[in-house]
């Protein structure tokens, strides 16, 4: 256990570091908001939803795995098939329900409200990758470990796939400049920041695609791909048109939007 939490700290702590010295170095926009205020507000949400977490799971999804292990739940605890197999296709499963969690959390109402919180960033760098509603973080969490357990997913690949999708999620997220050629060769395996701002845009149609973390492939699959912004990674809006005041994006508000009108 200890070591599990050592293991996620450091990459998380290496990846935040990692991607914000290249956002220094090679910024792919120009930021536009309080970049303070926003990295307050951003890193305040790791916090609360961690302790969050915490708090009302007794067992995290890693630790429930092996208990499915150790009782003979779950699909892949049926199976006599190897370890790695079983490991690839677990983070493989587990990937593809986060991609359509986070389409059901775009196009439910009761859900959208909940998630439009993360879209209200009206910049993105690696800090946003973490900036979402704790009542959204114990929905995944309760939909991650059903996925577990049904699943019978290895204890590694689970821990494997929480680290990697963490890290990806800042990754992508964050305000860094890959040359075009680097951006189309890794895109064909992984979900780029240029991928993924298009899915910030303040247009609706853009804001509704690219909804992958990790892989980009189910956006492909599944007609929810879409390679630019139209207005161009410079001259997109990031954000929701109803939200471009910053007196609106403090943290207590921020907090209580989901019950808010509008």
């Amino acid at each position: 256990m200890q070591t599990e939490q050592t293991i996620r700290l450091s990459v998380f702590v290496g990846v935040l570091l990692l991607v914000a010295l290249w956002e220094i170095i090679a910024p792919r926009r120009p930021l536009r908001d309080n970049k303070s205020r926003r990295w307050f507000i951003n890193l305040s949400l790791v916090v609360i939803d961690t302790a969050t977490v915490r708090l009302l799971f007794p067992i995290l999804p890693v630790a429930l795995a092996r208990s499915a292990e150790t009782r003979g739940w779950g699909l892949f605890n049926l199976l006599a098939i190897p370890l790695w197999s079983k490991i690839l296709l677990s983070i493989l499963i587990l990937d593809f329900i986060i991609y359509l969690q986070h389409i059901l959390f775009h196009h439910t109402q009761i859900l959208w409200r909940l998630h439009r919180m993360h879209h209200t960033d009206l910049d993105l760098d690696v800090t946003s990758g973490n900036r979402f509603h704790p009542l959204e973080i114990i929905i995944s969490m309760l939909i991650k470990i059903t996925a577990v357990v049904i699943l019978g997913a290895p204890a590694l690949a689970v821990l494997a796939f929480e680290i990697v999708l963490n890290a990806c999620s800042m990754f992508s997220h964050g305000n860094i400049k890959l040359s075009a050629a680097a951006d189309r060769l890794l895109r064909l395996f992984l979900v780029t920041p240029d991928m993924h701002r298009v899915h910030h845009s303040s247009i609706a149609r853009e804001t509704n695609s690219n909804f992958g973390f990790n892989l980009p492939w189910w956006d492909r699959l599944f007609g929810t791909y879409r390679p630019q912004p139209e207005k161009g990674h410079l001259e997109m809006i990031i954000g929701l048109k109803e939200y471009r005041n910053p007196q609106r994006l403090t943290l207590p508000r921020l907090l209580i939007q989901p019950f808010t009108r509008s």
